[in-house]
């Protein structure tokens, strides 16, 4: 899957580097932190200096991750973060396609002269790196880490907190193996790092049974008041203010997997977050199922991109002006949409 000539190069890069920064995209999801942990922890122990930087902060479920909290973290601290990728040998970009969508740190990693290595799964990676690991075909980021480390030959260098941040990423992005995880590679993968004594049991524990009762409620609240369905559409969307989001508390991370929550409906196959931003944007999250791709609805219509069934969006506008409009693309986009499955 992965091509020789370019693991051979990332190993020569690897080799020179003394200090090595890994980088992830904005409010980093179980990917995102898994697979910088997981390569984290391998390249500590080939005894260089490596650091696992975060735009801004992670939710709370995901900080049970071994180092989870040696992760530097930009919007806290900038300008330790702006030291450390000064003086890099090498940059690992991790689960994201273009250094612009790092936002205020993405002019950081590109003033730096250090080489930049992409290893994600996003469809259309731009040219800002000298090397890049980009397969569609894997369910995660932290998969096609698991193989680029088997294929520097470094697996007896994986730990135990490094096997499960990667189970722990393969999980979250597949929706506990839901969707994404067609490919028998994965599960083969998912062997491996089972035969390297994970709990797994501990993993789905840690991640999806530790909600806050805020964060109970808000699902209450936007199932019995804020989701709308449009049946003839068969689409859902929820849209959540600023002032709700206060209202019950809201912490990184309460919101996420609430997007798919319409989708458990007979008839839906297309569901859409509204989340109103404290920047004045919209953030949106969209899931689909069968062939409708949100991908290409949200590069679009909103700025955004990601997966077929999976993507993210974000839009300068009034949550009430947005919703108006996304209606409007919905209604340009109802044949594919109802026939979607």
């Amino acid at each position: 899957m992965i091509d020789n000539s370019k693991l051979e190069i990332l190993k020569k890069l690897l080799n020179d580097a003394q200090c090595i920064s890994i980088v992830t995209h904005p409010n980093p999801d179980g990917d995102a932190v898994g697979s910088s942990i997981g390569i984290y922890q391998i390249l500590k122990q080939l005894g260089r200096e490596v650091y696992s930087i975060v735009p801004n902060s992670f939710p709370d479920f995901l900080a049970w991750m071994e180092d989870a909290d040696k992760c530097l973290n930009f919007e806290k601290n900038p300008q330790d973060v702006s030291d450390v990728l000064g003086r890099s040998d090498l940059i690992l970009c991790l689960d994201f396609n273009s250094i612009s969508r790092l936002n205020g740190m993405g002019d950081v990693v590109k003033a730096t002269s250090a080489p930049k290595v992409l290893i994600d799964h996003h469809l259309y990676p731009e040219d800002d790196f000298i090397l890049q690991f980009s397969e569609l075909s894997v369910s995660s980021t932290c998969e096609l880490v698991y193989h680029i480390i088997k294929g520097l030959d470094y697996q007896s260098l994986f730990t135990i907190g490094a096997a499960e941040a990667l189970y722990a990423g393969i999980m979250t992005d597949t929706g506990s193996f839901s969707y994404s995880s067609s490919n028998p590679a994965t599960f083969h993968v998912v062997a491996d790092l089972l035969g390297l004594d994970i709990d797994k049991d501990k993993i789905h524990q840690a991640i999806y049974n530790t909600f806050s009762e805020e964060r109970m409620r808000l699902m209450g609240y936007c199932l019995n008041e804020k989701m709308v369905v449009f049946r003839e559409h068969k689409t859902a969307y929820i849209a959540l203010t600023l002032k709700e989001l206060n209202r019950f508390k809201h912490r990184s991370g309460d919101t996420e997997g609430l997007v798919n929550l319409p989708l458990s409906i007979k008839d839906v196959n297309f569901s859409v977050l509204f989340t109103e931003q404290t920047d004045g944007n919209v953030k949106l999250s969209l899931r689909s199922k069968g062939e409708f791709s949100v991908n290409e609805f949200s590069r679009k219509y909103f700025y955004g991109g990601g997966h077929k069934n999976a993507a993210g969006g974000r839009i300068q506008m009034k949550l009430p002006e947005v919703i108006k409009y996304f209606e409007i693309c919905v209604r340009e986009n109802a044949d594919k949409i109802v026939k979607s499955i």
